[in-house]
């Protein structure tokens, strides 16, 4: 019998590369975002930061007319040069723009992904 990998996100992540401003205190810094979802992501860069933080990200997509502005986030982990974002204050505007970006996301189709042994 194999066993299925059992996906415990709540909401589909989204592979992107997207430039990214975010600031905090103490600190302010640029970076890459990646692996989004509507609740949040990761951000490679070569800052540190510290995980419990509270920042505020900018975050400039594909199409030169619209940004993501995140008024509040929380840093949930830190890992090399990584972190993780957990969105609490989206504003309306970039909650529908964010809503548009996953919505263009193609599928996961779960049957595609390795079993664990």
């Amino acid at each position: 019998m194999v066993d299925q990998p059992v996906n415990w996100r709540l909401h589909q992540r989204l592979p992107v590369a997207y430039p990214v401003i975010f600031g905090g205190a103490p600190f302010v810094g640029e970076g890459m975002l990646s692996d989004l979802s509507i609740s949040g992501c990761s951000v490679s860069c070569e800052r540190t930061v510290l995980k419990g933080s509270y920042i505020k990200l900018s975050v400039v997509l594909p199409d030169p007319t619209s940004s993501l502005f995140i008024e509040l986030g929380k840093i949930r982990w830190v890992r090399e040069n990584a972190f993780g974002v957990e969105f609490i204050r989206v504003p309306t505007l970039t909650r529908h723009r964010l809503d548009r970006v996953m919505s263009q996301a193609p599928t996961l189709d779960l049957n595609c992904l390795p079993t664990l042994v």
